[in-house]
């Protein structure tokens, strides 16, 4: 009778388990949303909806799922990582987002960012250089239905002129300058968002004027290099 009960009990709780899966995982969100984000000042309605609502555990490898919602980055493979929740709420409410605009990613990872913009935006360009990388995103975000990102394996720095001009372009890899070819991309009164240094990285907001390019720090960050061309024109 004992036995009966412990498997009783045993087989009651695995169910609950898998049943309250993605509950746990909504109310992760959720925290992570009014703790890491809406609390140090992030404001953007928009950008706070669309956090909650990206599932952010199925952009990361299954062995980190547990740690999907904490406050740090997490390892997806190939030498790249999946920004803290707080840096792409924060990048994404730089770009000052509307509904309407068509955007330009680059370093598109595991997708999440691209994801967290389809929520907002009306279309979503992002390029990926490690091809693996690529197909991974691009399969996820089809299978999650993101019918608006558009994915591409190839070198960010060179950006993608057959879309172009873009209203908001945002970069989550850092080069030491501001590539030119993303400038000539961008429309006339469109932000970008982008890290930009070495060691010493400082994530920078660039608005193009009609005469002249626009150039504002925000703050200190650290991301991985900025691959391809970028690396190639840094050398000495």
């Amino acid at each position: 009778m004992g036995r009966f009960l412990w498997l009783s009990c045993l087989l009651l709780f695995t169910a609950c388990k898998g049943g309250s899966g993605e509950g746990t995982y909504a109310r992760a969100r959720e925290r992570m949303v009014r703790e890491q984000i809406e609390a140090r000042g992030v404001k953007d309605s928009l950008v706070s909806a669309a956090m909650r609502k990206v599932p952010r555990h199925l952009f990361v490898p299954e062995r980190h799922r547990g740690e999907a919602y904490a406050d740090y980055p997490l390892p997806i493979g190939h030498g790249q990582t999946i920004s803290q929740p707080y840096i792409v709420a924060y990048m994404t409410e730089a770009l000052g987002l509307k509904g309407d605009e068509k955007v330009l990613e680059i370093g598109t990872g595991s997708g999440y960012q691209a994801a967290v913009l389809a929520e907002i935006v009306d279309s979503v360009f992002t390029i990926e250089i490690i091809p693996e990388l690529a197909r991974s995103a691009e399969k996820r975000l089809k299978a999650l239905g993101y019918r608006n990102v558009f994915v591409r394996c190839g070198d960010g720095y060179k950006g993608w002129p057959e879309h172009a001009p873009f209203d908001a372009i945002i970069v989550t890899a850092a080069p030491d300058h501001i590539p030119q070819p993303l400038v000539d991309q961008l429309k006339v009164g469109g932000r970008m968002v982008i890290p930009i240094g070495n060691v010493f990285q400082q994530l920078v907001l660039i608005i193009k004027r009609e005469k002249e390019v626009e150039k504002r720090p925000l703050l200190p960050v650290r991301f991985v290099p900025m691959r391809g061309e970028a690396q190639k024109r840094s050398r000495p």
